[in-house]
């Protein structure tokens, strides 16, 4: 059975970013993101991402890859410039807060020259629980997990995944302070 481009990429495999099926659609996204950008309707985001609950708000500007690889969670609240590299799936939890000019990227390239002058990338996905606040500017990389409950300052680099009720920061983020269950 013959895998496409599509497909690899979804599994995290390497695949070519330049497969017209992969371009048609990071074009539809960029179309839609654009439209919201200008004039933020919900209706939009529900067109664009792959679960999209009434109450959740995304400040503009907001990008993303494709859209149908994020899925938000109930009351969901992103402030300005969030950014999200959504080669494979994105799931954050209910009730997360996004600080303004936040990164979430699940697109990566190989560390082989040849192979990276040749177009392949692959993904890893991102999970977010619920009640996680993240921070402004802060970058979470391909393949993190962040359990529920989870606080990340500002400006951290998240590279690696944390179990739930923590505060984290720096660079690269580490625990910082852990949380009673009930956030305090």
């Amino acid at each position: 059975m013959r895998v496409n481009e599509k497909e690899k990429m979804l599994a995290g495999e390497m695949y070519q970013a330049g497969d017209h099926q992969l371009v048609a659609e990071r074009a539809r996204a960029q179309r839609i993101c654009r439209l919201y950008n200008e004039s933020p309707d919900r209706a939009l985001l529900s067109e664009l991402l792959g679960d999209c609950p009434r109450d959740i708000t995304i400040e503009p500007n907001f990008k993303c890859d494709y859209g149908t690889n994020i899925h938000l969670g109930a009351n969901f609240y992103a402030n300005f410039d969030l950014t999200i590299l959504d080669v494979c799936e994105v799931r954050i939890g209910k009730n997360c807060l996004i600080g303004p000019r936040v990164g979430i990227f699940t697109a990566s390239h190989p560390l082989d020259l040849s192979l990276r002058r040749s177009g392949v990338e692959f993904g890893a996905p991102i999970s977010i629980g619920d009640d996680c606040w993240i921070g402004g500017h802060v970058v979470i990389n391909p393949g993190v997990t962040l359990g529920n409950n989870v606080v990340v300052a500002s400006g951290a680099i998240v590279t690696k995944s944390f179990s739930d009720n923590v505060v984290i920061g720096g660079v690269p983020a580490d625990v910082i302070k852990k949380l009673d269950p009930d956030g305090s």
